[in-house]
Formats: structure tokens, C-alpha cells, sequence
């Protein structure tokens, strides 16, 4: 009786703690999570007005919708190329800001500037830069004869210059994750591998990137979860050009509700619900991948 009391007791105390938390995570991600599911699961009017249960038709429009190969495509390329590039160029601007160099402070304060600033101004910024008419850009290009080039209208150029954009803002928080490893890393292992006569690219292959895995991992998931479900950057710099042909799964999703001719808020959520599957299946199989190769290492 006296150890049933005492588990109760506990209990309660466990569930005060707790509370807040479990009603945060109740309210931002549970709750939201069973509307789109039966938002998904429900026939809308033109005004966003429910209309009764779809059963399983939005998500068969959704699949069977003509453009969704391309998007689909879309997003590959943008999240791999986004990711690929932030983690090689942040591994050396990590490498650069651990250097002890006068002004060291300033840099790292202005290399921090791109993630604090709102992803909708720098990317208000980067149509400036890149129009086709009187964009910075095209300006420079102009003046030594190579240009203009439509960079956000053309096939040929529009992925490309938004995935220059989604790389110069994830840089920052990359590079700092990268800056934590580094710093972590004990300074005898090194002097270590200098008695042994180890060069700067050895060091560098078989201590340091080693030691910096699990920095790398948490950068690797949370810029592939990050660039996956950036909205901002897609919309604004894609907005000039018609239909889904430059669209990924993000914008897709928005486009189908307010933005196309289906203005059809139940397949949007089904490309919502969609989308939340395909990053959790990308994270799992990122991490059970990772977890292989330290096991087999």
C-alpha cells in the first residue's frame, strides 16, 4: 500500500514537471498533425469551406497529378545540391574561423549575419540581384559583355540560383556546428599525430574529420530537414514563373490550395501529409545508415 502511494507520488510529480512540455508538444505538433490528416481526408469548396469527407481522393489527385514527377525531381536536386554544398564549404569556413587571426571576432560575427537575417528579405535581396533588367548581377556581367542572363525566368539557370541562395544561408549555422566539433577536439590527438610525422592532409583525413562525425550527422539531418521544408526561398525567387516547373513539394503544397487552377485545399493537405512522410523516411534511413557504418567501422 505504503510503495503504491509512493509510485503515485512520483507519478504526480513526473506529470508537473512534464506538463508544460507535453501540452507544448500536444498544441504545435500533434494537434496540427491530426487537422492536416483530416484535412487531407475531406472535400473543401473554393473558399476553404468543408464539405464533407473525400475518403482517399485527394491523396489519388495527388498522385496522379501530371507534374508531380517534376516536382518530385525538383526536390531531390535541391535538397541534395543544398546540403552537399553547405557541408564542403562550411567544413572550411569551420576550419578558417578556428585559425587565431586578428579580427577573428568580426568575422565570425559577420559570417552569423545570413542565418539571423529573415529568409524572405535575403531572398527579396537576391531578386534584386539577379533581374534580368536591373539586377546588380546583370549589371556586372553587362560591363565586361556576358550578359544578361535571365537568371529566375530561365529552365537553364533557375535551380541553380536558388540553390546558391539556400546555400549562403544554411553556410552559417553549418559552419558553427563544424566550429563546436573542432573546438571539442582534444589538442594532444594532434600533437600526437605531429610527433608520429603526420602532414596537414593526413591530420586532417584521419584524425579531424573522423573526430568530427557527429557533428556532422546533426549538421547533415537538421540542414536535410531544414532545406527540405524551405518555403521562402522557393516561392520568392520562383514567383515570376507560371505553373510547377521550378516548384518543389513545399510550394507544391501551397500552389495546390492558393495558387492554381485546383485551388483545392484537401490535396494540398495530402501532399502535406506527403511530405511529412518522405522527410521522416529520409532521416530514418540517413540515420539506420550512419549507425551501419559505425557498428561495421
Amino acid at each position: 500500500m505504503t510503495r503504491r502511494r509512493a509510485d503515485r507520488a512520483s507519478l504526480g510529480s513526473a506529470l508537473l514537471w512534464l506538463g508544460p512540455a507535453l501540452l507544448l508538444i500536444g498544441g504545435v505538433v500533434v494537434l496540427p498533425a491530426v487537422e492536416l490528416v483530416r484535412a487531407s481526408l475531406s472535400r473543401f469548396s473554393i473558399t476553404g469551406l468543408r464539405l464533407g469527407d473525400a475518403g482517399t481522393r485527394n491523396y489519388t489527385a495527388v498522385l496522379q497529378h501530371p507534374m508531380l514527377g517534376t516536382v518530385v525531381l525538383n526536390t531531390v536536386i535541391w535538397v541534395v545540391a543544398v546540403v552537399a554544398l553547405t557541408v564542403v564549404i562550411s567544413l572550411g569556413v569551420a576550419q578558417f574561423l578556428t585559425k587565431d587571426f586578428w579580427g577573428r571576432t568580426v568575422v565570425r560575427w559577420a559570417v552569423i549575419v545570413p542565418w539571423a537575417a529573415s529568409l524572405v528579405i535575403t531572398a527579396k535581396t537576391f531578386v534584386m540581384i539577379y533581374d534580368y533588367y536591373y539586377g546588380t548581377l546583370n549589371l556586372l556581367l553587362g560591363a565586361v559583355g556576358l550578359g544578361p542572363v535571365d537568371f529566375l525566368g530561365s529552365d537553364a539557370w533557375i535551380m541553380a540560383s536558388m540553390v546558391l541562395v539556400g546555400v549562403f544561408v544554411s553556410i552559417p549555422f553549418t559552419s558553427y556546428v563544424f566550429v563546436a566539433g573542432l573546438n571539442a577536439t582534444p589538442v594532444e590527438v594532434y600533437e600526437a599525430a605531429r610527433v608520429d610525422g603526420a602532414g596537414p592532409f593526413q591530420t586532417w583525413w584521419r584524425i579531424t574529420l573522423p573526430l568530427l562525425r557527429p557533428a556532422l550527422l546533426v549538421a547533415v539531418v537538421l540542414n536535410i530537414i531544414n532545406v527540405f521544408n524551405s518555403f521562402p526561398i522557393i516561392y520568392v525567387l520562383n514567383d515570376r514563373n507560371p505553373g510547377f516547373g521550378h516548384d518543389t513539394t513545399i510550394t507544391f503544397m501551397y500552389k495546390l490550395a492558393f495558387k492554381s487552377a485546383e485551388k483545392d485545399v484537401g490535396m494540398s493537405a495530402a501532399a502535406g501529409v506527403f511530405n511529412v512522410l518522405l522527410i521522416l523516411v529520409v532521416v530514418v534511413v540517413y540515420l539506420r545508415f550512419t549507425r551501419w557504418r559505425e557498428e561495421s567501422a
